[in-house]
């Protein structure tokens, strides 16, 4: 085992959940040597003819990436692993922010024929490419736990907004008690920054019995102030609470250190989005 590979630990949790070979004849390549693969590729961000040959032809790690992405694999690895690590469960503080990274020159391009596995989000099309200040580039949206672990991860093109995405991040959480029912998916305490604090983003959190703690615009104490007292008390807001918020920048930070996820290579919003994931489990599993 070489550095950034998977430990005999690691391997022992997820080699159950992976699919069995559905190819008849010849040789099945080792799960195990092409998913160390893969991982180089994202360590290292280097282009996939350029992967070692001690983890075999590239063609057969990128097939695999592509195959596991479309049946969701990576997302029953995480769904399994996410609260493996050392046995200690989810913290239910949840941190929810954005992070844009740029989309490198060999990420434009993608086919429109042949489709994408990616399913968008509301009201949101293409390949999760957009234009910002910084040029082509691709928003990543994640809600981490009290310990700055991820729970849940989307893509939009750069340009887009954080509020409209604040609920289908938060729906997105799934995770398994170990009980019969659903998974959970409400926190017990929401932590976000302005770009959430909309009034409408608030009265929703509320009638969802979703705490939240969330700082107000200055626009909005503007008018709120102008109104005097028919603008209402504002929103109670904890500041100490807040200061935990800065667990999900630490998560961006350990996401980041994949180059291949710090700026974006891949043409398919999926194969990004299943990097991420890749990434996520790979935290989980440390």
């Amino acid at each position: 085992m070489r550095r950034g590979e998977l430990t005999d630990s690691a391997w022992l949790v997820i080699a159950p959940l992976l699919p069995s070979p559905a190819v008849r004849g010849g040789r099945w390549r080792d799960h195990r040597q092409v998913i160390n693969g893969i991982l180089w590729k994202l360590r290292t961000g280097a282009p996939w003819r350029d992967l070692p040959e001690r983890f075999g032809p590239w063609k057969t790690c990128h097939e695999r990436l592509r195959r596991w992405t479309a049946d969701g694999t990576w997302e029953k690895i995480l769904a399994a692993v996410i609260v493996h690590d050392d046995g200690r469960p989810v913290e239910w503080v949840i941190s929810v922010d954005s992070s844009v990274v740029r989309a490198h020159q060999h990420a434009a391009g993608a086919r429109k024929k042949g489709g994408s596995t990616w399913s968008s989000p509301p009201a949101l099309t293409g390949e999760a490419i957009g234009r910002s200040r910084g040029g082509l580039s691709t928003k990543i949206h994640l809600a981490a736990d009290g310990r700055g672990r991820p729970l849940s991860i989307l893509i939009t093109p750069g340009q887009a907004g954080d509020n409209p995405m604040l609920f289908p991040v938060l729906e997105a959480i799934a995770v398994a008690t170990g009980k019969p029912g659903w998974p959970r998916r409400r926190p017990d305490l929401l932590l976000a920054d302005k770009g959430y604090a909309h009034d409408s983003t608030r009265r929703r959190l509320r009638r969802r019995g979703i705490k939240h703690v969330i700082p107000e615009r200055a626009d909005t104490i503007g008018r709120r102030v102008q109104k005097g007292s028919r603008g209402g008390r504002p929103p109670g807001f904890d500041r100490q609470a807040h200061k935990q918020r800065n667990v999900v920048e630490r998560c961006f930070n350990r996401l980041k250190q994949w180059r291949d996820l710090a700026t974006r290579y891949t043409k398919r919003a999926s194969i990004y989005q299943a990097s991420l994931t890749i990434a996520a489990i790979m935290i989980w599993l440390r």
